[in-house]
């Protein structure tokens, strides 16, 4: 199990510039569909170290901070003590976003590959999902991409190997989540945050979930 430590020394330095399943037979969003739902999610004049429509503890918003050494760019890092995700950048710095994880003994610390990648994603709750939230139910063909899925904007799939985990790190309509633990065992942002971060991660980078420990 890994067991957190601290791997990231913070800077003043601000950034200026679920688990799920997936459903083969629904219907892709179009191009201009994404674009009218991307504007949607994301704020006017949206700026990243300070727009907080959402009302976030301003630690969370997004700030670009000094990354330990060794750290290999391009990984991503999740803190689940101080409810942030790390993404290791050229150069000695990471950009850091809040989150959300999961609730109790949902959460699974451990190592992951990035194996898959998708914009506007559908979901589909899982038999245990729908067991420990009976309201999934309405759910158990699948949700519809949108504003309102509970994948949001974007979704990292998270790997072991081969085998798909169904862990995500993704956006959620329920951005004041952020900051605590609500989750059925995935990683939630902010889904203007994960825009943000999703073009600069690369499928097989690593995701490290750490023991709150």
């Amino acid at each position: 199990m890994l067991t957190r430590r601290h791997f990231i020394q913070t800077t003043a330095a601000l950034f200026s510039t679920a688990i799920a399943t997936p459903v083969l037979a629904s219907r892709q969003p179009t191009a201009a569909e994404k674009a009218a739902w991307d504007a949607q999610v994301t704020p006017a004049n949206y700026d990243p170290a300070t727009s907080n429509p959402w009302g976030l503890e301003p630690r969370f918003l997004p700030r670009r901070v000094e990354a330990n050494a060794g750290l290999v760019p391009g990984d991503i890092h999740v803190d689940a003590v101080a409810l942030y995700l790390y993404h290791i950048e050229e150069g000695g710095t990471a950009m850091r976003y809040g989150v959300a994880i999961a609730r109790d003994e949902l959460y699974e610390p451990g190592t992951y590959t990035i194996r898959r990648k998708v914009q506007w994603p559908h979901w589909t709750p899982t038999r245990s999902m729908i067991e420990r939230n009976p309201e999934y139910e309405r759910y158990a063909d699948g949700m519809e991409p949108g504003p309102q899925n509970a994948l949001g904007s974007r979704a990292l799939y998270l790997f072991v190997g081969d085998r798909d985990t169904y862990l995500r790190i993704h956006g959620t309509p329920h951005a004041r989540s952020i900051g605590g633990r609500a989750s059925s065992g995935c990683v939630r942002m902010v889904m203007a945050h994960i825009n943000t971060l999703y073009p600069n991660v690369r499928t097989g980078s690593r995701a490290f979930l750490y023991a709150p420990a």
